[in-house]
């Protein structure tokens, strides 16, 4: 039996077995499942579980497994199921046991205790998600190309303007992505959320002017393009209530897209423009004039963001930062808390006897230094408790250095290593620094006061 069929079996059997799943999903280093009866679910057990680095108990159970490997256990899980990664088994009320009614109505008071700004948040990482592999592989080739540029290379010779395209495509077609993903979100029709960003992003605007003003492609931005998509599902939902079902396909389309194309263009796009030029000009003044203590807190409080699944509710912040200013200073800083917490894994490693935690540190952390930090925070930083504690302050020291030498990256969705190519302004070995002296105080902290061998007891 391969690794991932027997860590799908065995990680079946400490939820309940397969009657107990309702949906299987995953992201780059979670399997995400959605479990009828939560009780039934064996925490301890498939913390044990070879292979498995934790796990969260959220709106879906979410169980840190890591790149490369979860989407091959995914697939096995799917194929012990027989539902298609996404799918939901659906039970209606009436199929419901006791137990599961039960089990439902915990779920429901979950539902009502989460706050409407971490479900903000989450909607945001919801719509950004899929789109985080094509930001890596297209940012890391841009970084790469303009490299290369940089130490002397032609960028007219043809090798070098292929690269160049597709390292930049997708982020001159983001806009329609991200409409695209908002409408399929909150259950609209994709095309309509992708229209509106082609609105938003189209450069014929420049030829429109309204209220003797001329109006500029992007300058609502994302958010801009998240609100409209959002307001093409909200209508076309009312519209489809009232159009006949004959003509639907004809006039629901057809009204919703006159009704939110203008309303666009008059509201959300001078809204927007204002929310966002607010959000990029602000952060850069925090930055800025916060220096040292802006960018140890928000280096040091990045991991527990990590911890709940939110972070990815900031791409947009650094897309637009990207969009406006070319770079975004926040992901340098960012990036800070996977670094101190490599460091804090490899001084655990030095004290530690335990040869589990030993065999898990070494499994992650080469993915930790190109920047993929879940499976150590989950596998061994978060769990050991005051470990967590210090590869925050560790990353607090990296942040506030990173802050005080104004390092920016020209894209997303990587970082520690993996995102020196990205690093604008030529200042490579800076950035570099600033990891290396993370990776430092990350372990200096954990070493000297952060880890001890009795906490290593039961993992």
């Amino acid at each position: 039996m391969r690794k991932e069929e027997k860590m799908a079996h065995e990680i079946l059997g400490e939820i309940g077995g397969k009657e107990n799943i309702q949906r299987v999903a995953h992201c780059m280093t979670r399997l995400r499942l959605s479990v009828k009866d939560p009780a039934k679910v064996k925490f301890d057990e498939l913390k044990q579980v070879d292979g498995v680095l934790g796990v969260v108990d959220d709106e879906t159970l979410q169980v840190v497994i890591g790149p490369g490997t979860v989407n091959k256990v995914a697939g096995e899980m799917s194929k012990l199921t027989g539902l298609a990664i996404g799918e939901d088994a659906g039970p209606g009320d009436e199929d419901l046991t006791f137990e599961e009614k039960a089990a439902l109505d915990r779920e429901r008071m979950k539902a009502k205790n989460r706050t409407p700004f971490k479900n903000f948040l989450r909607k945001l990482g919801n719509i950004f998600i899929p789109l985080i592999p094509g930001l890596v592989a297209s940012g890391i080739i841009n970084g790469a190309a303009n490299f290369a540029v940089n130490a002397g290379v032609d960028r007219e010779q043809t090798w070098m303007q292929i690269l160049l395209l597709f390292g930049s495509v997708i982020f001159a077609s983001l806009g329609i992505l991200v409409g695209w993903n908002t409408a399929k979100e909150f259950g609209g029709t994709p095309v309509l959320g992708a229209i509106a960003g082609m609105i938003l992003f189209s450069p014929l605007l420049a030829n429109i002017t309204l209220f003797g003003e001329e109006l500029t492609a992007g300058k609502g931005g994302l958010f801009g393009v998240i609100l409209a998509a959002w307001l093409m599902t909200f209508v076309e939902k009312h519209v489809r209530k009232v159009v006949p079902s004959a003509v639907d396909i004809i006039f629901t389309p057809l009204f919703t897209l006159l009704i939110v194309g203008f309303t666009s263009l008059l509201v959300i796009v001078p809204v927007a423009g204002v929310l966002t030029e607010g959000i990029t000009k602000g952060l850069l003044a925090l930055i800025d004039t916060g220096g040292i203590i802006a960018g140890a807190v928000l280096a040091g409080f990045f991991l527990p963001l990590v911890t709940v699944g939110l972070h990815h509710g900031l791409t947009p912040i650094h897309l637009e930062l990207i969009n406006v200013y070319g770079e975004t200073a926040l992901l340098t800083i960012l990036a800070m808390g996977g670094a101190g917490q490599v460091g804090a894994a490899l001084a655990i490693y030095v004290k530690t006897k335990n040869n589990r935690l030993r065999n898990i540190i070494k499994g992650s952390t080469p993915v930790g230094f190109l920047g993929i930090g879940e499976p150590l925070m989950y596998g061994v930083t978060l769990p050991l408790g005051r470990p967590f504690i210090t590869a925050c302050m560790g990353a607090s020291v990296g942040g506030a250095f990173q802050a005080v030498m104004s390092t920016a990256s020209s894209g997303v969705g990587v970082s520690g290593l993996s995102l020196i190519p990205l690093i604008t302004n030529g200042q490579y070995l800076t950035y570099f620094l600033g990891l290396v002296i993370s990776y430092t105080f990350g372990f200096i902290f954990t070493y000297t006061f952060g880890f001890k061998e009795s906490m290593a007891d039961g993992i």
